[in-house]
């Protein structure tokens, strides 16, 4: 980003107004059921979820290819039903290996 102040303990977004510490915490996703979240896990729908724009929908029980975590509100990338998209981890849940 190119809109960022630099304070002295402290990020600033120019757009937007977010502030976010300098130091790097360990983020921790959660599922549905509280089990963390990794890079390269699968996770399964746990409700059925409409796509924005689409007509598809995410049927409960569907399986995703490995996971990615990013930082925002929508917490994890993924692949589902062919389309690459972001999900908030409150609607999967962990496949166990």
């Amino acid at each position: 980003m190119e809109d960022v102040l630099d304070h002295p303990d402290k990020y600033e977004c120019m757009t937007c107004g977010h502030e976010w510490e300098k130091e790097e915490q360990a983020r921790l996703v959660k599922d549905a059921h509280g089990n963390v979240l990794e890079n390269g896990d699968v996770v399964q729908m746990v409700k059925d979820l409409k796509l924005k724009g689409t007509s598809k929908v995410l049927k409960s029980g569907m399986k995703s290819k490995p996971i990615r975590l990013v930082d925002g509100d929508h917490e994890i990338d993924c692949k589902m039903d062919g389309l690459s998209i972001a999900l908030k981890a409150q609607f999967v849940k962990k496949v166990q290996k």
